[in-house]
């Protein structure tokens, strides 16, 4: 008895630390779907990350079971279950869970359908994890994405990618799939999100916190910088009318294919990405195509914007408009639930989206799904 009390009052408890003010879905649902706003299915995603963080805490503390279990409070008010959780063969750890439409939950609510928005799959990822059984694994990713910028080659991309091709199929097809995840698990929802597009299968996704610093990256922000003098100096330069005449062909081709990429983005699932500008981890992604901009000048409220997101990219990039904070407040999924949020959506192009996404929505047409 004494610890089901304290499990009731757990800090981690989803009464206790999670968001206040949103309610659990009824049947007006059907007439009125919550999913069709932006800001509620931000608060649902970042709830199912934190589930996956738990899962494998409730594992290393050995709470089994609806009584002690605390992951469970994560999805179950928004009428999800759990499918399976992704576990790391090397350690034993859950790194990730599958999540599904609780239809049987949802008709206990006289709710019959699954409402419009609100997708069948979700695969959510968890960040590092600093504790004893996990913090090998995480670390040994965390410094792979360090050093690489990249997240392929690591056992858990390859289970990821795998998993979400299998759910993929037996939904027959990607419509009604999200993906999402925190921090580093950001970053392996969008090494999966780019693989798969990459072969014509958009899905969406919801990146809280995503790496972007490395070596790499910051290189490139040097050579950019450097690139930029250099540029600067050859418009003073004289020009000759042959390279004029190149350059206004290769604009107009330029301008056909933004064209063309533009009406393909706007029949895709933009990722969401959200930034913290004082998070160290994600501060690239606030970094603006073009070093002559050092920040990011034009920006609306998240209410003000209108569908269609970075015109580049087709990426929505949220970021805090917070004063300043500390790093770890800054990098703290529980901001992404909380009540006092403010979100503005920048419309400048990033430099690290641009390099990072851009090249996918001319790869290939994509594929056909199903709802």
């Amino acid at each position: 008895m004494e610890r089901n009390h304290s499990f009731q009052y757990h800090p981690k408890a989803f009464h206790v630390f999670g968001p206040r003010h949103i309610s659990s879905p009824r049947w007006r649902e059907i007439i009125s779907s919550s999913w069709k706003n932006e800001s509620y299915k931000r608060v649902v995603m970042a709830c199912f990350v934190q589930s996956a963080y738990l899962l494998e805490l409730d594992r290393q503390e050995n709470r089994y079971g609806l009584e002690t279990a605390l992951a469970p409070q994560w999805w179950t008010p928004f009428k999800y279950k759990l499918v399976e959780p992704l576990v790391d063969e090397r350690d034993g750890s859950i790194f990730a869970a599958v999540l599904e439409w609780d239809q049987a939950a949802a008709l206990a609510d006289f709710i019959p359908i699954r409402p419009t928005g609100a997708p069948k799959v979700v695969l959510a990822i968890r960040g590092t994890l600093l504790k004893n059984p996990t913090i090998r694994r995480d670390v040994e990713d965390d410094l792979r994405y360090l050093a690489w910028e990249s997240l392929k080659g690591s056992f858990r991309f390859e289970r990821l990618l795998s998993a979400l091709k299998s759910i993929i199929f037996n939904q027959q097809g990607s419509k009604n799939v999200s993906i999402t995840g925190h921090s580093l698990g950001a970053g392996f929802a969008l090494e999966v999100y780019k693989a798969l597009a990459a072969e014509g299968t958009y899905v969406e996704a919801h990146l809280f916190n995503p790496p972007s610093v490395s070596l790499a990256m910051s290189y490139r922000i040097l050579s950019g910088k450097a690139g930029f003098v250099w540029k600067r100096f050859k418009s003073m330069l004289p020009s000759h009318s042959e390279y004029q005449s190149k350059s206004i062909a290769e604009d107009a081709a330029e301008s056909t294919e933004s064209r063309i990429t533009s009406e393909l983005k706007q029949k895709l699932p933009m990722p969401h990405l959200y930034v913290n500008t004082s998070d160290y981890i994600c501060c690239y992604y606030n970094y603006p195509d073009g070093v002559q901009n050092n920040s990011f000048n034009i920006d609306i409220k998240e209410k003000e914007v209108k569908p269609g997101g970075n015109a580049l990219t087709g990426v929505k990039l949220f970021v805090v408009s917070k004063a300043k904070q500390r790093f770890l407040e800054a990098h703290r999924l529980k901001q992404w639930w909380s009540d006092d949020l403010e979100l503005q959506m920048a419309l400048n192009n990033s430099m690290l989206i641009s390099r990072q996404l851009n090249s996918l929505y001319t790869i290939q047409a994509p594929k056909q799904t199903q709802g």
